[in-house]
């Protein structure tokens, strides 16, 4: 049995935390889950170019091991979660609060929902500064667990597919090596105990999706799309660093003689408890988010993302389905005790985090209709399906939000690997002039790319419908035939989560036709992918069917009860340092009604590519991607909305020609007026003044005076020349004469001297 008041630790003020330093050897050390793919990147990194397959070997194993790894320690953890569930905690917390003693008399006493504990923590000092000691740690809980499964899975199914898709490549054994550190960096993200760890992680993930977006940088796009990435993700982590600052002051004015504290589980156990200042979290809040904004692609700094698909293919699917776009999210999970008492989450109809989210499902849903790119279509939905995982936690539903990016990972990675299947065939990623009738010649990446489509579009009984619909369940809305319930009133959230539903299945449906149907528009004969390629497509396509039915609503029948509601039993925390959340019951005719709008969707793009587009086809001679008279030929407004699209809301001609372009000219302008007339008429009046000194110096100085006395110098030597010449005679009674009388003066000075 664990210890109980190491299980029950406390803050400075006697705060239950819902921490412990016991369980399992794995749940103890589970920094060694992303200590593997790092020792990978150094491996690599030194000595892959001498390995029989560049270093990929080395990435496969080791994140292979991480990905057994995780799995054991998620058995682990399940069985801890159930273990510890009951009087034993009951009575450690009683014991923390001073309502018994571990015999467990009064043990129930005073005993709060949310209060047991059952995540894992351990530190070591990382360094001290005057009074502050500064750790590094672990914190290992639900939400943890489940994404050091996702991430390794997905990543080594990345690793995998990579030996094939980026075979040949120049910097082969550079791309694995930073493939394995971005993964390595994602896993760190996810068990960091305290918020500067977390800080530090983040940027990391940062720097490797730079690295690897700009793999190709020789080609300008690749090295523009890369350094876009970095220098948004730059603009919201100043809201990050700002956010973690404000919170290690605030809660060291919560707790007696600390300076401050970047805990994660002792900020939000203090937010939870209300003994931190509700302006200071508002404000910290609104930082943190806009560093979800950037690195989570939530509107209005979504723009690099799409832009990201420059990036290898693989890169592209271990972005978007399993590290960096999901690090926003899953800080907000984290962090949510803070949020959701800085944003006022519990009984409210509105607030910034569910409105960012909301727009932007709808946003992301709209750019992807009007994209020739596969894996732009992609991308955008990528940002559309972050939004509603912001959405969801901007409402209070955090457990549909967490089961929503579990499932998305499956089927978004299994999509963008399809895509990159069929642009690996067909050489190019453009669906309107060079893909169409792929069905036939790839028939696994045409039914595993349809599998993960329908699970996108959230089709019962596919993993994505049973995420969505507990997304729109927590809204708390519908009040139809008994309602939801959750934690407030937001209907205008589910009405665009609704929106988003019948848009994401109208344009993947359309995605579908263009890539699959009608007659190939490319060169070439395309054919199917190697089994390096199928295998994980299958496999990601497996799990996009059975993912869902990890969470199942309680009540569904002809499932135990103890099948239902896994997903959230076992991630959700259950501890001081999370929040108490309501849940919304499940509501058939939501259900029902959102999968009748997803319907609508596929029937309406459907009629119109499958029935119209193919008339026109088949009447033209050819094969049309759209109808030649269509809504935006006859209508202008319906051109105007087309064109507003293509330019993507004409954000990217805000940022780049006004802001940054306004920025850049004035700023260049008023550089080259300083360089000119400050820098340069310095060098310019220094230069002129020592010409004019040398000058001076020359004709005062140099000449009349330096040169004077050179020339006196040597005309008294010429001059004493010209006498001593003339005592050199040559004769020596003249040389006698000269000693005597030399002699003769010498003897004279001696005699007056002594």
């Amino acid at each position: 049995m664990t210890d109980l008041l190491t299980l029950a630790a406390t803050t400075a003020t006697g705060l239950p935390l819902g921490i412990t330093e016991g369980g399992a050897w794995l749940l103890r050390n589970a920094w060694l889950i992303p200590a593997l793919p790092a020792l990978s990147f150094v491996g690599i990194l030194f000595f892959g170019k001498r390995m029989p397959r560049g270093g990929s070997e080395l990435g496969i194993a080791l994140v292979g091991i991480a990905f057994v790894l995780s799995l054991l320690t998620a058995a682990a953890w399940i069985d801890h979660r159930d273990n510890f569930e009951g009087e034993e905690v009951h009575r450690a917390v009683a014991v923390a609060e001073g309502h018994g003693d571990a015999s467990g008399e009064h043990a129930d006493e005073g005993h709060a929902p949310g209060h047991p504990s059952l995540a894992v923590h351990n530190t070591i000092t990382w360094f001290e500064l005057n009074d502050v000691t500064f750790t590094v740690g672990t914190l290992v809980d639900g939400p943890a667990v489940m994404m050091l499964v996702v991430v390794t899975l997905v990543s080594l199914l990345v690793h995998v597919y990579s030996t094939e898709y980026v075979a040949g490549d120049r910097r082969y054994t550079h791309f694995f090596a930073f493939l394995s550190l971005f993964s390595a960096s994602m896993l760190l993200l996810v068990v960091s105990e305290n918020t500067l760890q977390l800080l530090v992680s983040w940027e990391l993930v940062g720097v490797c999706s730079f690295v690897l977006i700009g793999h190709w940088w020789e080609e300008k796009p690749n090295s523009d799309a890369a350094l876009k990435a970095f220098l948004t993700n730059r603009v919201g982590d100043m809201g990050l660093i700002v956010g973690v600052t404000i919170l290690f002051f605030t809660v060291g004015s919560a707790l007696p003689g600390q300076f401050g504290s970047f805990s994660i589980a002792e900020t939000n156990a203090l937010a939870g408890a209300g003994r931190l200042s509700h302006t200071a979290l508002l404000v910290a809040s609104c930082c943190l988010m806009a560093a979800v904004m950037s690195k989570s692609g939530q509107f209005l700094l979504h723009t690099w993302l799409p832009d990201a698909m420059a990036g290898p293919t693989p890169v592209s699917a271990l972005i978007h389905a399993a590290t960096m776009v999901v690090a926003g999210v899953f800080m907000i999970a984290r962090m949510y005790g803070v949020f959701f008492e800085g944003f006022s989450i519990g009984g409210s109809s509105i607030n910034l985090m569910a409105l960012i989210g909301g727009i932007t499902t709808l946003i992301g849903a709209c750019l992807a209709f009007v994209q020739r790119d596969i894996k732009k279509v992609l991308a955008y939905s990528t940002i559309s399906q972050l939004g509603y995982m912001v959405m969801a936690l901007g409402v209070g539903a955090w457990t549909a939000a967490l089961f929503h990016l579990f499932t998305h990972a499956f089927f978004k990675a299994c999509l963008f690997l399809g895509s990159g299947s069929a642009a690996h065939a067909v050489h190019s990623f453009d669906m309107k002039s060079d893909m169409g009738g792929l069905r036939k010649a790839m028939p696994h990446t045409y039914r595993t790319f349809v599998i993960g489509s329908i699970a996108l579009a959230g089709l019962p009984p596919l993993a994505g419908f049973w995420s969505k619909d507990e997304i729109l369940v927590g809204t708390g809305g519908w009040g139809l035939f008994g309602g939801t319930g959750g934690n407030g009133a937001y209907t205008f959230m589910l009405i665009m989560g609704v929106i988003t539903a019948a848009l994401t299945a109208a344009y993947m449906t359309r995605c579908i036709y263009l890539t699959f149907f009608g007659e190939f528009r490319g060169h070439g004969n395309p054919h199917e992918s190697g089994p390096r390629i199928i295998v994980p497509l299958w496999i990601l396509a497996g799990l996009a069917i059975v993912a869902g039915l990890l969470n199942l609503p309680k009540g569904f029948p002809l499932v135990p009860e103890s099948l239902q509601e896994r997903f959230g039993h076992f991630v959700e925390p259950v501890a001081a340092y999370f929040p108490g959340i309501s849940h919304g019951t499940p509501s058939w005719s939501l259900a029902i009604a959102s999968t009748l709008v997803v319907l609508s969707g596929i029937g309406l793009a459907g009629w119109y590519y499958f029935i119209k587009v193919e008339a026109a086809s088949k009447a033209a001679g050819r094969s049309l991607t759209e109808l030649p008279d269509g809504l935006t030929t006859r209508y202008p407004l319906a051109k105007m909305g087309h064109t507003f699209l293509v330019q993507k809301y004409y954000l990217d001609h805000l940022y780049t020609d006004i802001i940054a372009g306004g920025t850049k000219g004035p700023v260049a302008a008023a550089a080259y007026k300083v360089d000119q007339d400050v820098i340069d008429g310095a060098v310019n009046a220094v230069g002129e003044n020592a010409v004019k000194a040398g000058n001076l110096v020359y004709h005062r100085f140099d000449q009349p005076v330096v040169d004077g006395l050179v020339n006196a110098s040597g005309r008294a030597s010429s001059g004493a020349g010209w006498e001593l010449r003339r005592i050199q005679t040559g004769k020596v009674q003249d040389y006698a004469a000269i000693l005597f009388a030399a002699a003769m003066v010498l003897a004279g000075i001696l005699i007056v001297i002594v």
